[in-house]
């Protein structure tokens, strides 16, 4: 069995000779098969800077203002507003895994690509777990429900979006669902005997996300070890309601962004290799941070056991 010991990278192997121009072209078009790359874009939307950076945190009352005095008379100026946020200093952070592979042990030509995929997967999932911790930080919970049998999904899902709309003055646009609360609600819905609830429990996740007034709904089946017998979903029995765009501005209003700092092929990583006489330590590093650029909003529904 081929020894996928993770160990910690030195400084030393990370000098331009040991720098893998096509390993790093490779994880430019890798797209891991559980999506944890789209998972990752749609709780924190990519936006691309420098090692340091600065951003502005918007004044959420400023965008909600409104004149009554914006006519301008002959031969005066039109009235000046300003438009005013804090600014933030940040910086990514050097993040990475290194395994060390022996020779003796590589039995096909494309064992490279192999680990780097292995690496890349590991880093992603960590990322992802890094997103939703961010979001429960500044997630406000709305309720703890049960969802039994004559409880109404839906309804604590609608009321929830309006709260957190009052709150900020835009309505979410963004849903995430663990995988356990997407089927506790199906099932609560799926004991009821009404025609809308059996076609609400048949909603995908782009007809429930239309019926919220939604940009999207996804559910999050990722899971994560947390012992050697155990894995753990990433989201669990947790709703999110948030706001969130795809935009490469780093002063748009979404809750959450994931700065990263590209290489010049684009790539958010970077791969090493320092091959020896007898074994290769493959490297994958990215500089990325994960920021809550603003808590108003977000909302959080907790599922309890059924009793």
């Amino acid at each position: 069995m081929t020894n996928k010991n993770i160990i910690t990278a030195n400084e030393n192997r990370f000098s331009a000779s040991n720098y893998s121009e096509a390993l790093t072209a490779f994880t430019v078009g890798w797209k891991p098969q559980d999506n944890l790359i789209e998972m990752l874009d749609f709780i924190a939307p990519p936006i691309p800077v420098g090692r340091r950076f600065e951003f502005k945190r918007a004044d959420n009352a400023q965008a909600f203002y409104s004149e009554s005095d914006d006519v301008r008379s002959i031969g005066a100026e039109f009235k000046r507003v300003q438009y005013n946020g804090s600014s933030v200093n940040e910086k990514t952070l050097n993040k990475g895994l290194t395994i060390r592979v022996d020779h003796d042990e590589i039995s096909d030509d494309d064992w490279q690509e192999r680990y780097v995929q292995m690496l890349l997967q590991r880093l992603l999932r960590n990322e992802l777990r890094r997103a939703i911790n961010a979001l429960e930080t500044i997630a406000k919970p709305y309720a703890d429900v049960s969802w039994l049998d004559n409880e109404n999904p839906d309804a604590d899902i609608r009321n929830m979006l309006i709260d957190a709309g009052n709150e900020s003055g835009v309505r979410p646009n963004r849903l995430l669902l663990g995988e356990t609360a997407w089927d506790m609600r199906m099932s609560c819905l799926e004991k009821q005997n009404s025609a809308v609830a059996f076609k609400g429990s048949a909603m995908a996740q782009e007809e429930l996300a239309g019926k919220f007034l939604l940009d999207g709904c996804k559910v999050m089946s990722a899971r994560y070890q947390i012992s050697q017998n155990t894995k753990a979903q990433i989201a669990g029995k947790n709703v999110y309601a948030f706001f969130a765009q795809n935009s490469i501005s780093k002063d748009e209003p979404s809750n959450l962004k994931r700065f990263y700092t590209p290489t010049e092929e684009g790539s958010p990583f970077r791969v090493y290799c320092d091959e020896t006489a007898k074994y290769t330590d493959i490297t994958v590093e990215h500089y990325s941070s994960i920021v809550a650029t603003s808590n108003l909003g977000v909302r959080k529904i907790s599922i309890k056991e059924g009793e």
